[in-house]
């Protein structure tokens, strides 16, 4: 079981890649985001709880201490959660959120940066759920500011 929550907090993988785990894998997240997106927004929402709430049991069962960059289904969840301001699956939209995230996953701005700082598995997902929620937010507030801008 340890080595299965282990490979659940690697994203399969994708924390092994080099030299940016964290890109890669939120690269990837938005790909498969954009399939779960298209399946309708519930669909997505679903995924994004059950990536965070496993990656809090991965990074706990796997004994995982501090926030080492091979653990990276914080961006998986993190991204999903982005996502969730689009409407539907449009490359603008889909590139807008992985580049507003990247940006606040790595600067930590305000209660990204504090989240951060706690600790524990919830401060290793916290920081990118808080900053998937804050794109979130701003590309909702796109849409409904210029709709059809990521249609």
């Amino acid at each position: 079981m340890r080595r299965a929550a282990w490979w659940i907090a690697v994203g399969g993988g994708l924390g092994l890649v080099r030299p940016a785990p964290g890109t890669a894998a939120s690269a990837v997240a938005v790909l498969l985001g954009a399939g779960l997106l298209a399946l309708g927004w519930p669909v997505l929402a679903v995924a994004a709880t059950a990536a965070s709430l496993g990656g809090v049991w991965a990074i706990r069962a796997a004994g995982i201490g501090g926030d080492p960059g091979f653990v990276v289904i914080d961006e998986v969840a993190g991204q999903w959660v982005a996502l969730l301001g689009l409407a539907r699956p449009g490359v603008w939209g889909l590139l807008a959120g992985f580049a507003l995230f990247r940006l606040l996953d790595v600067t930590k701005p305000g209660p990204v940066g504090w989240a951060d700082r706690q600790g524990g598995a919830w401060g290793v997902m916290g920081d990118d759920l808080i900053a998937g929620a804050v794109v979130a937010v701003v590309l909702w507030g796109v849409r409904m500011g210029w709709p059809g801008v990521f249609g």
